[in-house]
């Protein structure tokens, strides 16, 4: 399912779902393929971000589009 299609199911509101495709684009990932798993009330938002695991996501559909900054490891850690 495109992100546009969710948008249109469930307008101005949170939803999970399972990122099927995505790709890099410079420091961020752009999803653009996933499974609805469904709408996610704004006060469990939070909590259900929090307890995502592997490629499942809560994101707003007010958002354009699916972007995730991609954090990379800089290797600070075997100086410390």
């Amino acid at each position: 399912m495109k992100w546009q299609e969710v948008q249109n199911i469930y307008p101005d509101q949170f939803v999970k779902f399972e990122i099927l495709h995505s790709f890099e684009e410079e420091d961020k990932e752009i999803i653009d393929e996933m499974a609805l798993i469904g709408p996610v009330s704004d006060e469990n938002a939070t909590r259900e971000l929090l307890n995502c695991r592997n490629r499942t996501l809560v994101y707003h559909t007010s958002k354009e589009k699916v972007e995730v900054i991609i954090r990379r490891n800089i290797g600070l850690r075997k100086f410390l």
